[in-house]
């Protein structure tokens, strides 16, 4: 299943990229997808960038089963677009096990690199601009 976006969000957007990875996956594997077991109770902060302690503050209970989903013992793949700090992952996964999905496993297609730690490729964009 993707991580849920919060309605407003997917309304603005038109789409959930988690969505758009997750459906094809499910496909390919040959398993069910289940996609409204989950649901994004808070919006996200406008704040583009978040500290590292504001991401796991803003999804601290953001998100919970939807009312009458039978996620009871189900083994879950969460799949996200990018993992940055694993905030979203946990949020979503201790909502699931709180529903009672015996497990979770997060799947990302993306990792975000603390820009502490990026590298600095300015000298390789040189070698390929035109």
């Amino acid at each position: 299943m993707p991580v849920p976006l919060h309605p407003g969000r997917q309304r603005h957007r038109g789409y959930n990229q988690a969505e758009l990875i997750a459906r094809p996956l499910a496909k390919r594997l040959g398993i069910p997808y289940r996609a409204h077991l989950l649901a994004r109770t808070r919006p996200r902060p406008d704040k583009l960038r978040l500290t590292r302690r504001e991401r796991w503050e803003t999804v601290r209970g953001a998100y919970a089963t939807q009312e009458g989903a039978r996620v009871d013992k189900l083994r879950v793949i969460l799949v996200d677009d990018v993992f940055t700090t694993g905030a979203t992952l946990d949020a979503c996964s201790r909502a699931l096990r709180g529903g009672g999905a015996a497990q979770v496993v997060g799947l990302t297609v993306a990792r975000a690199v603390p820009s502490s730690i990026a590298v600095d490729v300015s000298a390789w964009q040189q070698d390929f601009e035109v």
